[in-house]
């Protein structure tokens, strides 16, 4: 069974990655006009045009040629006029979707703020298609599961633990601030970015834990709330059924 769905995280990264030739997501990137995609690459696209929509923007899967410049493992950190040429090509609204086809109307993706939940959803499925009555799935700040687990929620910037939640036939999804940023004459430079600006998101949040039902709108809810800031989030969380947050602000 683990076999299996190693294949199966395997398969979809074949297909949403942005970086392996041949996947949906790179042959958007490189190709002018409609592009036949898979069932998976669709459902993310959909998804995230609904967040796009219902974040005023701040969620934009066409900020690659902007988060492409920032390169956080090796501390580059790209200049203003970079940004700026870059932020040229970023909107979502060009985005066209027509049956199973797909055009980035010139524009280039990026689907890590979304994938992993999706992949997690798709895991819990198969896991559950296999009569599996206890699971619990991490991937990179997303976890799902199948029966009961506590899940600890990290303080910013520290080892320690912030808080405990007991979950059950749930998901949760972490963003913040303190994994990858870049630091430049005291000022922190994260790697969750704001479409209208370029740079990382600057307001009072250092990180949002979502608990929902899918992984897919938990993964995409923890960085549109990150994005909008406390108040904002609070608002579109209570209007949205099952679902919980914990918002942890930078003081």
């Amino acid at each position: 069974t683990l076999d299996g769905a190693f294949a199966l995280c395997e398969e979809l990264e074949s297909i949403l990655s942005r970086t392996a030739e041949g996947s949906d997501v790179y042959r958007l990137n490189n190709t002018d006009g409609f592009v036949k995609v898979s069932e998976h690459t669709l459902e993310n696209v959909e998804r995230a045009l609904y967040y796009a929509e219902l974040s005023g923007g701040k969620f934009d899967i066409t900020i690659y040629p902007v988060s492409s410049l920032w390169d956080f493992k090796n501390q580059v950190m790209p200049d203003r006029d970079e940004i700026a040429e870059a932020l040229k090509n970023v909107d979502y609204q060009s985005i066209v979707i027509k049956g199973d086809e797909i055009s980035l109307g010139g524009r280039q993706i990026d689907l890590g703020g979304i994938a992993k939940g999706y992949i997690s959803d798709q895991l819990i499925g198969y896991f559950s298609d296999k009569g599996v009555n206890n699971a619990l799935i991490s991937l990179g700040g997303n976890i799902g599961m199948i029966g009961k687990y506590r899940i600890g929620i990290r303080e910013p910037f520290s080892d320690s633990l912030i808080a405990v939640a007991e979950l059950e036939n749930q998901s949760a999804s972490t963003s913040g601030i303190y994994e990858r940023y870049i630091e430049r004459d005291g000022k922190l430079y994260h790697h969750v970015i704001d479409p209208q600006t370029g740079y990382g998101v600057e307001n009072d949040l250092a990180s949002v834990t979502v608990i929902g039902k899918n992984s897919i709108d938990c993964d995409a809810l923890s960085t549109v709330c990150l994005l909008l800031g406390s108040d904002a989030a609070a608002e579109l969380i209570d209007s949205i059924p099952d679902t919980e947050a914990v918002l942890i602000d930078r003081d």
